[in-house]
Order: structure tokens, then C-alpha cells, then sequence
């Protein structure tokens, strides 16, 4: 089933509709959809390197909007939405003892979410759930979104198809430990 989802996104890369199928793809990405839109960014981009900054802000509009659907659905629908969701991605069972100490370090839980492969939609509907503050849950979006589809625009528009290889296969990797050493640099200085 996820790999006919993928074959299906990267038809629609090839579209005449492409910037609105990544503003969907972003969009229903951050609540519920499981393949992300750098799925479409990339073909779109290396096709079209001068509108790659387009692309990538198209692309965040999108998630920032889906993300706001799945904090609502985690806010308001969870049992009946949110709960299925989260079973879906096998994160149903460790979600009570994760609620409790979400809000605690819940802006940083949406800035990691957002730039790394972790599935955002997990962190909206848990946002969602827990009342994360709607503002700081929101700016948190935009930045963590936003440096991830420009950086892969930028990458991309540098370096071109040699890049595209990294991006696909390596770079969730390299904002995870990015994210790990950054958080955990502010934990031993104190500052979080």
C-alpha cells in the first residue's frame, strides 16, 4: 500500500497540477497522509531549479494549514480520528505517558518533527491533544517547516540532481543528530 502512495505522488510531480497536488501532499501530510511532500518537492525542483523557493514556500503554507488540522483533530476529534491515526503509525501505546510530558517540551517536539523524518502528524494531533499553546504550536510549525523545505530547495538548487541521492537517503539522518546534539547542548548548559 505505501509503496502504490509513493508511486502515486510521484505521478503527480509530473503534473500539470503540481504546485496545488504539493500544497495537498503538504497539507494532508501533517495530520494524516504518510508520505511527505520532499516526495514531490524534489523531481519538481531538479525540473524547475529558478522556482524552487516557490516550491518549497508553497510546500510549507501547506504543512503549517495541515498542521492546524491535525492539532484540531487531536484537540477535538482524537477518539474518533486521532486515536486511529496514531494506531495506524504504532504510536498509540506509548502516547498516555507521552501526553503528560508533552507540553513540557512541546515547541521543541514540533521544531524536531518538523525538519526530521519523525511523522509530524504524530506531534499535531499530539499538540492537539495535550493543548500545546496554539501560538507557540504555530510558530513552531512555520520555522521548523520552513527550514526544512528551503534548506532542500536550497540543496537542491546548488548542487541539482547530485544531491537529490543525499537528501532521499541521508539527510533525515543528519537533522536527527543535528536536533539530538542541539537539544542536548541547551540540556547540559541548562537552558531548557
Amino acid at each position: 500500500m505505501l509503496r502504490s502512495l509513493y508511486d502515486w505522488t510521484m505521478a503527480l510531480s509530473r503534473s500539470p497540477y503540481a504546485l496545488w497536488a504539493l500544497f495537498i501532499v503538504a497539507f494532508v501530510e501533517s495530520s494524516f497522509f504518510p508520505i511527505p511532500p520532499d516526495v514531490l518537492m524534489i523531481p519538481m525542483i531538479i525540473a524547475a531549479p529558478r522556482r524552487a523557493f516557490v516550491i518549497a514556500g508553497i510546500a510549507t503554507i501547506g504543512s503549517v494549514l495541515g498542521a492546524l488540522l491535525g492539532y484540531y483533530i487531536g484537540a477535538a476529534l482524537f477518539e474518533t480520528v486521532g486515536q486511529p491515526v496514531l494506531e495506524f503509525y504504532h504510536k498509540s501505546e506509548d502516547f498516555a505517558a507521552f501526553a503528560l510530558k508533552y507540553n513540557e517540551w512541546g515547541a521543541w517536539a514540533v521544531l524536531v518533527a518538523g525538519i526530521t523524518p519523525f511523522p509530524f502528524k504524530v506531534i499535531t494531533i499530539a499538540s492537539g491533544v495535550t493543548g500545546l499553546s496554539l501560538p507557540v504550536f504555530i510558530l513552531s510549525s512555520i520555522i521548523a517547516r520552513a527550514f526544512r523545505f528551503f534548506l532542500v530547495a536550497l540543496l537542491l538548487w546548488k548542487f541539482g540532481e547530485p544531491i537529490r541521492d543525499f537528501i532521499e537517503r541521508r539527510l533525515g539522518l543528519v537533522f536527527v543528530l543535528f536536533c539530538v546534539l542541539l537539544i542536548g547542548g541547551f540540556i547540559l548548559l541548562g537552558v531548557v
